[in-house]
């Protein structure tokens, strides 16, 4: 048999197998991610499983205090918008809870914001994945 039929043969007997995905059960318990609304402020509370947070790669930093004590500082990649033009962050309230908080921008430059009202300094913000915690906190359907 020539060289490429050999090759295209293994193709063919590997492929089907390759495509077929494995079913893996995922239990109550082992969900990615659970998401509580808060009644009051429609803030959820979302807690990620370890391995949800691995195949994030989240990733976070803290809040300083901005230079001259004028503010606070943070990451520009922690902070997003919402539908109505309103900034916020993601906090990492205990380990692996996440919940959205409010910031008031006063200035965004090289990659820095400061802000006049956000998490106190010291907080961790999300700065890799707060996008995807946003799409959990509001996820339609089901």
């Amino acid at each position: 048999m020539p060289v490429a039929a050999a090759v295209c043969a293994v193709l063919l007997i590997s492929l089907p197998a390759c495509a077929q995905p494995s079913a893996v059960a995922v239990s109550a318990s082992e969900a990615p991610a659970t998401v509580e609304k808060n009644a009051t402020t429609g803030i959820a509370r979302i807690t990620l499983s370890q391995r949800a947070i691995d195949r994030l790669e989240l990733q976070t930093d803290t809040v300083k205090a901005a230079p001259g004590g004028a503010g606070l500082l943070l990451p520009y990649t922690a902070l997003l918008y919402d539908a109505q033009g309103k900034t916020w962050v993601y906090i990492n309230a205990e380990p692996r809870v996440y919940e959205r908080q409010a910031v008031t921008v006063t200035k965004v430059e090289a990659g820095a914001v400061t802000a006049s009202a956000g998490p106190a300094v010291g907080t961790p913000v999300v700065t890799v994945a707060a996008a995807e915690l946003f799409g959990a906190e509001f996820v339609t359907g089901k």
